[in-house]
């Protein structure tokens, strides 16, 4: 039985195309992926992101547990502030990738992949069992109590004032919600109700996440379509979001990221702070950085006419077009309006302006490896 978000009876008045995703019924689409995608490039678009899950880990310890367990530095949090993580395990493999904002001074909120949220409850209750202060914290699967939309494109900021009016009551101390600075986090009060919102983002679009309590998020989507449609606002679906965070680089847990591929190899290094002391996975990772990895993720971009790239499809390279890797996110760019994509290949193919191929139906299709993010807003 496939779960539902709080907005699944939504997404049906709408006409969503629904679909399985991550043991979820989510809307794939409302009327076009292309649509949707350029109407975040060029407006804004809404999305339900009630799949995701929260954890809450508080008390006084909650902070030295997490920088155990997490690769990036927590001590750089100041309340209000968020930051992009990963939970690897003692190999360095990532369990999960994943926001962690912190509320207060001892309570930290971890947004995590819907798909991942038992594997990633399972994997800190083991390492609470190894905590040296396990009664100085507490974690809570929260997931339940939660729905969560977000809103992106350039316009939203011209909008979501008035949806969601008022100053900060907690977090980032600010007069309205287009006062957060990228990353930051604040408590506001919604029709009464306290939510969370956060200015971060998987589109490469600037916007907000509302994570508000499940009977509360429908008002939330509601007040934002009416705030939003006159500035060309429209539902987004998980097709968008795919080709959004595509174009930008963005890796997406089971294809850019699992178990067995590390923050290293997957050019995520930036996200793990081996100088700030002993962490789960950190002896493997730091001499995986030291030597340099076997395999790298690379971003591509089609360089002639052809079928979209997709999971699972061989890159070919060198001098006799041999595979070297495959592909494990491709699409059409709404964007670019050419095929791009993700994939793993040998440090020595790696660099920008490689010449590549993806071998498309039985055809080798010429490509290039580009610099992420593939897709750069014009000035």
């Amino acid at each position: 039985m496939l779960q539902r978000t709080p907005l699944f009876s939504l997404h049906q008045s709408l006409g969503a195309r629904l679909v399985e995703f991550g043991g979820w019924e989510m809307p794939v689409q409302y009327s076009s992926i292309v649509g949707e995608h350029l109407a975040v490039r060029r407006a804004a678009g809404l999305f339900d992101i009630s799949h995701m899950g929260e954890i809450v880990v508080n008390g006084p310890g909650a902070a030295d547990f997490l920088n155990h367990t997490l690769t990036n530095d927590i001590g750089k949090l100041a309340v209000g502030q968020g930051q992009y993580s990963l939970l690897c395990n003692e190999r360095g493999g990532v369990v999960d990738d994943l926001y962690v904002y912190r509320l207060k001074a001892d309570e930290f909120l971890l947004i995590v992949n819907a798909s991942r949220v038992a594997a990633d409850w399972d994997w800190l209750q083991i390492q609470v069992d190894h905590a040296p202060a396990r009664d100085g914290f507490r974690l809570r699967d929260v997931s339940e109590e939660f729905g969560a939309v977000a809103v992106q494109g350039p316009a939203v900021r011209q909008f979501i004032d008035a949806a969601i009016p008022g100053g900060s009551i907690g977090g980032t101390l600010a007069p309205q919600v287009t006062g957060l600075a990228k990353n930051e986090v604040a408590t506001f009060v919604f029709q009464g109700t306290p939510v969370q919102v956060a200015r971060t983002g998987y589109t490469g679009e600037d916007g907000f996440e509302v994570v508000a309590p499940a009977s509360v998020v429908g008002a939330v989507w509601d007040a934002l379509m009416v705030a939003g449609r006159p500035m060309g606002l429209q539902p987004a679906g998980l097709g968008a979001r795919d080709t959004l965070r595509t174009e930008m680089g963005y890796p997406l847990y089971g294809h850019e990221l699992d178990e067995d591929t590390t923050p290293i190899e997957a050019g995520l290094g930036h996200f793990v702070a081996l100088d700030k002391g002993e962490f789960v996975g950190r002896e493997v990772l730091a001499a995986q950085k030291e030597r340099g990895p076997q395999k790298r993720c690379v971003a591509f971009k089609m360089t002639d006419k052809s079928a979209p790239p997709r999971p699972g499809y061989a890159i070919c390279a060198g001098p006799d077009l041999a595979a070297v890797g495959k592909v494990v996110s491709g699409t059409q760019s709404p964007s670019l309006g050419v095929g791009i994509g993700m994939g793993y290949v040998p440090p020595e193919f790696a660099k920008p302006g490689t010449a590549i191929a993806i071998e498309i139906r039985g055809r080798r299709a010429p490509a290039v490896v580009v610099k992420k993010p593939i897709y750069q807003r014009p000035a």
